[in-house]
């Protein structure tokens, strides 16, 4: 019989995650009752938001309790079922948390297709990612022909997308990123009319010579100094979608010195999360797949094969920005 491998937490994390916050944990797996299938995790994606599920502070999800497995998106092949709407070797994504095995009754579980997208995809571009994408630039955002669009952190899993997705809609889009290999990505292979290499170039400076006429929509994945550098250079009437907070560790303030350009440019500065919009998941899907099929939008994964305990060390390198597209990890079979 199969063993589940569940990585728990120990404890929370103070400063960088490290293989000391977590512990390894094997459980039998129970029988399944009637509308149950059992998944085999393959894939499980690196996020963000997961140093906030670990933190003890209030959020849109309750944060991950001590003992219990690390919350997380994955992509598995269903191994046995006792439900009419998912048969054995069905690909399934969703919240099935950081384990090899999981049980589920389908509730916001989505059938993954191979022959549109490869696994990994699922949990980028036509996952979590995408869709946030999709809701935060075109529901707040809301670019119009002709629009200049900035986004932050935009080689990433969700600028990458919002970024193509402003191109389609014909607007000019400028990218922040954190190296000359990120700007040349985003110039060359997505189509970004324009990249800023924040490392090198204060983007102040750099954004007095690429808007000359200022910026109608800023997608904000990352907060801190970027916001407050971009706000003097908002249209009256602006768009920031507030996405991710990545710059800014958890704990620390978040400081605006240029606060009052919202007040007198009378821009809109909204946060949100992907859950806010899960009745029209099936919608956006439909069109990123549309966009992705057509060949308007590409997709890039950063896939790493290890095993649960190495979790983290692969999220450590997305707050360095070593990884180079969406991060995800591939459970090791040896």
């Amino acid at each position: 019989m199969a063993i589940n491998q569940q990585l728990c937490l120990q404890r929370r994390p103070s400063g960088e995650v490290c293989k000391e916050d977590f512990f390894l944990r094997e459980t039998d797996i129970p029988d399944l009752e009637d509308g149950q299938f059992l998944v085999r995790n393959e894939y499980i994606s690196i996020d963000p938001a997961m140093r906030g599920w670990i933190q003890d502070q209030e959020s849109y999800f309750p944060p991950v309790q001590l003992g219990e497995p690390m919350r997380g998106l994955t992509v598995g092949r269903i191994e046995a079922s006792r439900h009419p709407s998912y048969s054995v070797g069905d690909l399934a994504t969703g919240m099935l948390n950081m384990q090899t095995y999981a049980i589920s009754d389908g509730f916001q579980i989505r059938k993954v297709d191979p022959d549109i997208a490869p696994p990994p995809a699922w949990l980028g571009g036509l996952g979590m990612p995408g869709i946030t994408a999709y809701f935060g630039l075109l529901d707040i955002g809301r670019p119009m022909k002709g629009d200049t669009v900035v986004v932050s952190a935009a080689s990433g899993a969700v600028g990458s997308i919002v970024g193509q997705i402003a191109k389609n809609l014909g607007c000019r889009v400028i990218g922040i990123v954190g190296s000359d290999k990120k700007s040349k990505y985003i110039v060359e292979e997505l189509g970004f009319d324009a990249a800023i290499n924040y490392k090198s170039e204060p983007i102040g400076l750099a954004l007095s010579d690429l808007c000359p006429e200022k910026i109608d929509v800023y997608f904000d994945n990352v907060a801190g100094k970027a916001l407050d550098s971009i706000l003097p250079f908002m249209k009256k009437f602006g768009r920031i979608p507030l996405c991710g907070m990545i710059s800014i560790k958890p704990g620390e303030p978040a400081r605006l010195d240029n606060f009052f350009a919202l007040i007198s440019n009378s821009i809109r500065l909204q946060g949100f999360v992907m859950s806010d919009y899960v009745p029209k998941i099936k919608m956006a899907v439909d069109e990123l797949k549309a966009w992705h099929q057509s060949g308007q939008l590409i997709f890039k994964e950063d896939v790493r094969t290890t095993h649960l305990e190495n979790f983290p060390e692969v999220i450590n390198d997305l707050f360095s920005g070593k990884n180079e597209g969406k991060l995800v990890m591939k459970l090791s079979n040896d």
